[in-house]
């Protein structure tokens, strides 16, 4: 198995090990280098306990982060639970399984937050039972032991500099932008988003935004906000997706209404919609993440402050831009088809 999902980490110099990479490695990498060996160090104990809670059971980029979960749990002797809520909108399921993992006294909890701030009484009644508590993707508003995540301010303008760049090698200089979003008031994406528009307005200032449309992370919302957008505005000329929810209904929109060459698309996320949306040309790049990093490095990293050593309080293994130009590379296909598993809602 390639080492990118079987990372082998060593807990006692796993954290030196992230720090030289993130000063002297390039951003292809950090996400596929091993951070560390396994010499002269043992795992931990094999009754520690590690719950992993995801915002949705259903999407291949939660079942990725499953996966990096799983396999860090076999690779340590840590009891790894796998858990997530039936949709990302669904707040009050996530903080059940949380409570659930509070009954069930764990060690450590590994949550992606469906909400910066719903989650923080159940988080701080988790530390106050003595339970470590190590966010992913999104942060929350109350302290935890640490936090993993994507930069979604920079991955968002790294996606504005794209769709400006595309567009202006067509010739297009001004015109109308559709940001198609999926849940709002959740801060990775209002970070995402962001990032987006303050980037094309400061480069692209003649590319206007439009129009903003939230479909709730439902890809047939997404496809008809897409549709109305594509029907109403003759002079739309981009569009952004902040996920890969979205992204599915922008890209079977431009198909539906033959629009693919007239209206530039950037995705964010991956999952087999997108990327035959990618291989056809409908949409023009993805930003990608590392959910499976996301799941190997928060059970690492829960697991060495459940046992009181350093854990590292912020790791961010970054978002790589693909396109039809790198899609195929070994490194970028890992990514693209990362390992996934299904939790429990």
């Amino acid at each position: 198995m390639s080492h990118l999902f079987k990372t082998p980490f060593t807990l006692s110099t796993v954290v030196a090990s992230i720090l030289v990479g993130l000063i002297i490695g390039a951003l292809i990498a950090r996400l596929f280098s091993p951070i560390a060996t396994r010499a002269n160090t043992s795992a931990p104990a094999s009754n520690m306990k590690v719950d992993v809670i995801v915002k949705s059971t259903d999407s291949q980029f939660w079942q990725a982060m499953l996966a990096g979960s799983q396999t860090a749990g076999n690779d340590w002797g840590v009891q790894v639970g796998l858990f997530g809520a039936t949709s990302e909108a669904d707040v009050s399921n996530q903080m059940s399984l949380v409570e659930n993992s509070l009954s069930r006294n764990v060690n450590a909890i590994v949550v992606a937050a469906s909400s910066s701030q719903a989650l923080n009484g159940v988080i701080a009644r988790a530390q106050k039972q003595g339970i470590k508590v190590i966010t992913v993707d999104t942060k929350v508003t109350t302290p935890s032991n640490g936090f993993i995540g994507t930069d979604n301010a920079k991955a968002g303008a790294q996606a504005a500099d794209r769709l400006g760049e595309l567009l202006q090698k067509k010739g297009i200089n001004s015109g109308n932008i559709l940001i198609e979003s999926s849940v709002a008031g959740v801060q990775t994406i209002v970070d995402r988003d962001r990032g987006f528009q303050n980037e094309l307005k400061a480069r692209f200032p003649n590319l206007q935004i439009t129009a903003h449309r939230y479909n709730n992370n439902d890809t047939p919302v997404a496809l008809s906000q897409t549709n109305d957008a594509i029907s109403a505005d003759a002079k739309l000329v981009g569009i952004y997706a902040d996920n890969n929810v979205s992204g599915d209904g922008v890209a079977q929109s431009l198909q539906e209404n033959h629009a693919q060459n007239r209206i530039v698309a950037i995705g964010f996320d991956s999952d087999p919609q997108e990327i035959n949306a990618l291989k056809n040309g409908t949409l023009q790049g993805l930003m990608v993440q590392n959910p499976y990093f996301f799941g190997y490095q928060g059970v690492v990293t829960a697991a060495m402050s459940a046992q009181g050593r350093f854990a590292p309080p912020s790791l961010d293994p970054g978002a790589v831009l693909v396109d039809a130009g790198n899609m195929n590379t070994p490194e970028v296909q890992k990514l693209l088809y990362p390992p996934t598993t299904k939790g429990r809602s």
